[in-house]
């Protein structure tokens, strides 16, 4: 395999989980009496530019189908995350009716809703067919596509050229990220912004985060290898938030190389140096994230096996992709997970991909009063926490497996 910006052949394994489907192929009972594709999941890194990268083995278009499973919007702290965010850009970019915005990869609706109701015109941009009709019934124009040059090219010819332009957890999901950067270099008017956001490479390294390694994310990413990446297609980097979401993200602001006129702030040049100091340009950063994971994986399973021994029922929150991923890797079934609780009606009755644990409704977690409720999407913990505290009054106890088991 080549990489994917640069081309280098790449030779640097990062982390190997086997093989497991497609995180958020989500499983109807009609399914069960099918086989189910199952793809390698291997991650390298190229040693020219550093980018990480998962090995080619599934179709784009089959990883984000038109049943694609995940709305932003049954998450209540990204919305606010969310709210917060069209807050502050259109304050410090001066947004207004005169402005256009466009989202890539604007799933249910969650963010743009925001911005229509500040009164700026705003484009979606999202190719699955779920979300996108969950975006229109919200009354927004959206464009079902993958986004690129071409697609750049005729929103241009419209007139639609980007005042702001908005790519939330979407860098990681593309194949062709260089296409998708110059896309938006072709978008954005001579002196509009485009912000990315999306977790970032060192915190992954740091918390052995590996359970967001699966086939939808094609990269993972670090400020160094995306300014990089932006140069080489027409965008520059001029500023960039460290944030909480996600075990630890970046919000990357960048204008076009040509025309932008926003003044390089010194956070770029010091998040750089960061990485620099950590090492993320040698293989030797990267020798020991699989041993780190094996021993979250051996920590989960001896957990699951143990509380069987002594008769404690466990059932799970969140049938999230990160927790499919865990769960294969791990090699965990219904014998030993019986059930994971989810409020996506789109999830409801579906079965996990891999493990095949059906997800039911949140009465089964109150019915059933089991000792034990595996938090699976730990980046939502404090939101998991105070929605279920109710747990707390027949001694139930909260567990979450990344970075480490731990009984909350």
């Amino acid at each position: 395999m080549k990489c994917r910006h640069c081309h280098a052949e790449l030779k640097l394994q990062f982390m190997d989980l086997g093989s497991s489907p497609p995180s958020n192929a989500y499983l109807s009972a009609a399914q069960l009496a099918v086989p189910e594709k199952w793809y390698p999941l291997r991650v390298l890194t190229c040693t020219e530019c550093w980018l990480v990268q998962t090995d080619d083995c599934a179709h784009y278009a089959e990883l984000f189908s038109d049943d694609y499973a995940y709305f932003s919007s049954f998450s209540t702290s990204w919305l606010i995350h969310s709210r917060r965010y069209v807050e502050s850009v259109t304050q410090r970019f001066a947004l207004s009716a005169a402005s256009h915005v466009v989202e890539v990869a604007a799933n249910d609706g969650y963010l743009l809703q925001y911005v229509k109701q500040a009164g700026i015109p705003c484009t979606g941009i999202e190719p699955t067919s779920s979300t996108a009709r969950a975006a229109r019934a919200r009354e927004l124009d959206i464009v079902e596509e993958f986004f690129g040059v071409a697609l750049a090219e005729r929103l241009l010819a419209q007139g639609k050229a980007a005042d702001l332009m908005v790519a939330n957890n979407v860098l990681a999901h593309v194949p062709d990220i260089n296409d998708f950067v110059a896309g938006f270099a072709r978008l954005l008017k001579p002196n509009g912004v485009a912000t990315f956001e999306f977790p970032h490479l060192t915190q992954l390294v740091a918390k052995c985060l590996f359970d967001t390694i699966y086939h939808e994310h094609f990269s993972y990413l670090s400020l160094t290898v995306v300014r990089r990446i932006f140069e080489a297609n027409g965008l520059e980097v001029f500023d960039v938030d460290q944030l909480d979401t996600q075990g630890g993200s970046l919000r990357v602001f960048a204008q076009r190389r040509d025309t932008g006129q926003h003044a390089v702030e010194n956070t770029v040049a010091k998040l750089l140096q960061d990485e620099a100091r950590a090492g993320i340009g040698s293989a030797t950063y990267y020798a020991d994230f699989q041993s780190r994971a094996d021993d979250v994986r051996d920590g989960l399973m001896a957990f699951l096996i143990e509380a069987r021994r002594e008769g404690k029922r466990v059932g799970a929150y969140g049938a999230a992709a990160k927790g499919n991923t865990l769960l294969n890797y791990a090699g965990v079934r219904p014998t030993l997970l019986p059930w994971v609780v989810d409020r996506n009606p789109a999830k409801l009755s579906q079965y996990m991909p891999g493990s095949r644990i059906p997800i039911v409704e949140e009465w089964r977690l109150k019915h059933e009063r089991p000792d034990f409720v595996l938090i699976l999407p730990w980046n939502l913990k404090t939101e998991v926490l105070q929605q279920l505290a109710y747990i707390r009054d027949w001694g139930g106890q909260f567990v979450c497996a990344v970075p480490r088991i731990e009984v909350l």
